[in-house]
């Protein structure tokens, strides 16, 4: 088992009367890349943004044995977070927007800095406020990935970006930023973007963690079956959350030791398994 980085004991928040986290018991590894999935409103960014110190928060976070509280500066000497939104100024150029958050850092990597920038087809001199959000999104992974540290978080990163831009952004991620000494923490709702990915894959579903594995060991815990549409009967009496329908038959993930006479079987894929977790809106079919 790798060192643990990471690290929340009944984490619970809530917004009022709403509650957006619920005991969540994490450990995450170093040299991990590790998913966490779930719905719109499952509960994603409030965790991500209480393991950064940016909520108030019931039970406890730390990050490398060392207690994070509200506003903890100390956070950001070892993490950097990729949001959903860019927090970039659109006055300033691509230059001086590197150019100032190389000064006010002193964990920048001026060399692989230069690499990035090479890489990245960023124009210099244009203002950050005339890029494309696909452009403004690498500029923001750039200055991101020139920082010295041991954990990544990455919250929706790629959202609204086109399928061309998603694959750069974490082919650049893979390969400049991580190593077996360094976490990466990433939080979607689109499965299939991520799963070749991970190492490992948590589900959240109404602020509480539903399931925390090893993706080979999940994906060979559970399988596809599919039975002829006449059959449907049969699937349903093991109550899954969701029952797919294609022409003529019907298909469910089950655990791998669950047998069906004449059923074929296939390898479940994580958008498969994630909606055998939480539903989806055919679930009841």
């Amino acid at each position: 088992m790798s060192e643990i980085i990471y690290q929340t004991q009944g984490l619970t928040k809530y917004y009022g009367k709403l509650r957006a986290l619920h005991d969540v018991n994490l450990s995450l590894g170093r040299g991990k890349i590790i998913g966490l999935l779930g719905k719109n409103g499952a509960g994603k960014s409030t965790l991500m943004r209480c393991m950064l110190g940016f909520l108030n928060h019931e039970g406890e976070i730390a990050l490398e044995g060392q207690k994070i509280v509200h506003r903890d500066h100390r956070v950001f000497e070892k993490v950097a977070f990729i949001p959903d939104v860019s927090a970039l100024d659109d006055r300033l150029t691509v230059q001086q927007t590197i150019d100032y958050i190389r000064g006010v850092n002193s964990r920048w990597n001026d060399e692989r800095a230069h690499n990035l920038l090479q890489i990245s087809n960023l124009p210099p001199k244009q203002k950050v406020g005339k890029l494309s959000k696909g452009m403004k999104t690498k500029l923001y992974l750039l200055v991101t990935l020139s920082l010295d540290v041991s954990v990544l978080l990455l919250d929706e990163p790629t959202l609204g970006l086109d399928i061309v831009f998603r694959k750069e952004f974490f082919n650049t991620i893979l390969g400049e930023f991580f190593d077996e000494d360094k976490t990466i923490f990433i939080s979607t709702h689109q499965a299939e973007e991520v799963e070749d990915l991970l190492q490992e894959v948590i589900f959240i579903e109404n602020g509480e963690i539903l399931l925390h594995e090893d993706m080979e060991s999940l994906k060979s815990r559970l399988r596809v079956v599919t039975l002829p549409s006449d059959r449907q009967a049969e699937l349903l009496d093991h109550k899954p959350k969701a029952v797919s329908k294609t022409l003529g038959s019907v298909s469910a993930v089950f655990d791998s030791s669950l047998q069906f006479d004449g059923a074929s079987y296939g390898r479940a894929n994580l958008a498969d398994i994630f909606i055998s977790y939480v539903g989806g809106s055919n679930a009841t079919v």
